[in-house]
């Protein structure tokens, strides 16, 4: 598994490589409105994979679940995209005049909370809180299943020297373990709604939705079950590991993606007829634009195929959650579909009056391809650093008895 994750890492710099090429390339050919624009969308999509992945292991721990341990230790892993997402969004600074249309419209008295200064600060603080809270967990989480000693990496060493210091008593780690899991669920309810408002919604500053909060993080966390899958799915394959799933682990977390892909699709509908039966101008123009005026109409049947219909009539059948590579390519299918939808969402106000950005571009694929490479690059690294989160063995949790 060295040898493969060795590949992987070169492999995804160079995914990064390219999509940073071609975020350049589109800037310095005249074309700065769809950079950002994609920027944007795939910052947006890339981080609400690693904040939803991350909620599977809080939840699991929350309830006390027992059958997912190999599944949370793998959805830990996403943690480690929280510094690059955060990165990412102070970035979003240098393109807020092509992110944010509402900087020199008419707001009618909204200039109080749609401001750049107050939104950067409002946001960058709530991810700060968000992401904080999502390391804190994950450092009580892995010192129940890191060998203190025999610590393989630089950074579990410089852990079990940590730990030794401050001599952890079980009980409490345990609890704390699941007060910042807690907190966790808690924050990213809260900052995934901000985000999905200041970030999306405002986009059209006059338009709004109640539902828009909860939409956004139910949808985060589809995207990231999704990707965990996904990685339990190749890593499962992968035959230099000793991670293996059961067959019911596999029918078990399809199930749950399942579960939130009804609850998105439940939203978007709520969503949709309360405004379509509404009948109030500003608000059904929206739906309009997106659902019936090309070329968006196309996309959004696309989004609606791709994320409800086919998932929903396949995973009806409970032999096909078993299957890894079909669950692989469903759930990738879902992630290109939710980036579609991003594009949905942004596409219309931050195109304007400027029909060309309508249009999708070889540039939207490479840059979408090099936010994966990053996401992929964090990933591998940190498995690279606690390769024992691969292995089928019970952690000292399981071993001691402390959960």
């Amino acid at each position: 598994m060295q040898n493969a994750k060795s590949r992987i890492i070169p492999a995804a710099l160079g995914l990064v490589l390219i999509g940073t090429v071609a975020f350049g390339w589109s800037l310095a050919a005249g074309h700065p409105a769809a950079a950002w624009r994609a920027y944007l969308v795939n910052f947006l999509l890339f981080s609400a994979i690693a904040q939803g992945a991350l909620v599977f292991s809080a939840m699991m721990h929350t309830v006390h679940a027992k059958w997912s341990r190999r599944l949370e230790n793998l959805a830990e892993s996403f943690a480690a995209f929280f510094p690059v997402s955060f990165v990412l969004f102070l970035g979003l600074f240098f393109g807020r005049a092509y992110v944010f249309p509402w900087m020199h419209a008419d707001l009618h008295g909204k200039e109080v909370w749609l401001n750049v200064q107050f939104l950067f600060s409002r946001d960058g603080i709530a991810l700060l809180v968000l992401y904080g809270l999502g390391f804190a967990y994950l450092y009580y989480t892995l010192w129940f299943k890191v060998d203190a000693y025999n610590p393989v990496t630089g950074l579990q060493l410089r852990l079990t020297r940590l730990w030794a210091r401050r001599r952890p008593d079980p009980e409490k780690y345990k609890h704390r373990r699941y007060v910042f899991g807690v907190l966790y669920l808690m924050a990213f309810a809260v900052v995934l709604s901000l985000i999905g408002f200041d970030l999306v919604m405002a986009a059209e500053p006059h338009w709004y939705s109640t539902l828009f909060g909860a939409y956004t993080f139910i949808k985060a966390i589809y995207v990231g079950f999704g990707a965990l899958l996904i990685l339990a799915a190749c890593t499962h394959a992968s035959r230099g590991t000793g991670f293996l799933l059961s067959q019911s682990e596999f029918i078990d977390m399809g199930k749950l993606f399942f579960a939130f892909c009804l609850a998105w699709a439940d939203l978007f509908y709520c969503q949709l007829v309360v405004i379509w039966y509404g009948n109030i101008s500003e608000e059904t123009a929206y739906v309009i634009t997106r659902t019936m005026l090309a070329p968006w109409n196309r996309v959004a049947w696309a989004v609606f195929i791709v994320c409800f219909v086919a998932p929903f009539l396949i995973l009806l059948n409970r032999r096909i959650k078993a299957v890894p590579w079909f669950m692989t390519c469903l759930c990738g299918l879902v992630l290109i579909g939710m980036w579609l939808e991003h594009y949905l969402l942004l596409g219309p106000a931050l195109a304007g009056h400027n029909s060309a950005s309508t249009a999708f571009s070889a540039g939207d694929v490479l840059i979408f391809l090099g936010f994966a490479g990053l996401l992929i690059a964090a990933v591998t690294g940190y498995l690279r650093q606690f390769p024992g989160m691969l292995d089928a063995a019970p952690g000292k949790a399981e071993a001691e008895g402390t959960d």
